[in-house]
């Protein structure tokens, strides 16, 4: 048994305890929702300052197109007011030689039916009205003319591509180094091409040195890593059935399983298994879905926002799947090739703002 007051206080110290921990979890939920109301501030900001630089951009090139519309339209018309005129000149002068050819023959008809042979031979000698060298004159004049100039027209339109240069030039800006493969990490039944673009599966071993920085699978890395800013680069891997592709730290394991891209919690790949494609990061797989096919990929790096997205460039640009991390060190570029050869089909670009 116990006295009422004192079992009261017993039992408010314990409810005062509860409401402590209920008031800091609360405390700590507030501090969540406004970090995620940030957070979402923060997107809809970023959202809608790329809706008005992709608004601009679609602005601009309409804009650059109707300019060059006009120009080339113009160029046309200019052209065939010219042609026009020239010809109109033409027709005119041939009018008037026509007129001049008709009286001749009138003049040629009534000698030929007059009946007095003295007037018939005083009259001068009528070949020389017919003028070949004066008609030749005259189709040298229809061809001299002109036409349209189509080379002209033509070289105006390629100026369209000219438009789209400078739009990717303020979309993308290339980077001076292309992304190589290194060497000195490949396995030994790994065939890296001169320009260390190819990787290849080879049967013969390649009896390169064992040092630390060689991996014992068949796998190479990039020489360079990406500790900052947003990348791209792409792999052609038409030529392989059985294949890894992502990035990873340079602390990988070398030597083991573990060291297998995505068998591992420093590296993320996508993979092609059965004719199936799934991202991996530390032995977990995500199954991409749908009918997909993959000759072509695109790997797009963000090292800030953490984001490592995969995309297929088959047949149009799909995206296939966006892993995110806390990134703690610089990330390289790696392949894995089980048979076939893939091959790095261009240099890193460094996506830029848009203008």
């Amino acid at each position: 048994m116990e006295l009422m007051d004192k079992a009261s206080e017993t039992k408010k110290g314990k409810m005062r305890n509860v409401l402590q921990k209920l008031t800091t979890k609360r405390a700590e939920t507030e501090k969540r929702v406004q970090s995620l109301q940030e957070r979402r501030r923060e997107d809809q900001g970023k959202a809608a300052g790329i809706t008005e630089r992709v608004t601009a951009l679609f602005r601009y090139i309409r804009r650059q197109l109707e300019d060059q519309e006009k120009r080339v339209l113009s160029e046309i018309s200019r052209q065939e007011q010219r042609v026009s005129l020239s010809v109109s000149d033409l027709i005119q002068q041939l009018e008037i030689k026509k007129e001049e050819l008709s009286g001749k023959m009138c003049h040629i008809e009534e000698l030929c039916n007059m009946s007095d042979p003295v007037t018939v031979l005083q009259e001068p000698d009528t070949g020389d009205m017919c003028d070949t060298e004066d008609t030749e004159r005259h189709d040298t004049q229809v061809h001299g003319a002109g036409d349209l100039d189509v080379g002209l027209i033509s070289g105006t339109l390629h100026t369209l591509s000219d438009i789209i240069t400078g739009i990717n030039t303020g979309i993308y800006v290339e980077e001076a180094t292309d992304i190589s493969l290194d060497v000195t990490t490949a396995g030994d039944n790994i065939q890296i091409s001169g320009d260390r673009k190819t990787a290849s599966r080879s049967e013969i071993n390649q009896n390169r040195p064992v040092t630390p920085q060689r991996f014992q699978c068949n796998q190479v890395i990039s020489t360079r890593g990406f500790s900052s800013g947003r990348h791209y680069w792409e792999v052609d891997v038409s030529k392989s059935v059985r294949w890894r592709l992502g990035m990873c730290y340079p602390s990988i394991d070398r030597r083991g399983y573990q060291s297998v891209i995505g068998s591992n919690n420093k590296s993320w790949c996508l993979c092609r298994y059965n004719n199936q494609y799934l991202v991996i990061h530390d032995s977990t797989g995500n199954w991409v879905g749908g009918n997909i096919r993959c000759d072509r990929v695109r790997v797009y790096l963000d090292y800030e926002a953490g984001q490592l997205s995969f995309y297929s460039l088959s047949d149009r640009i799909r995206h296939l799947h966006t892993v995110t991390a806390a990134l703690t060190e610089p990330l390289h570029a790696v392949l894995n090739v089980e048979d076939g050869r893939i091959t790095i089909s261009g240099g890193v670009r460094s996506w830029e703002k848009l203008p």
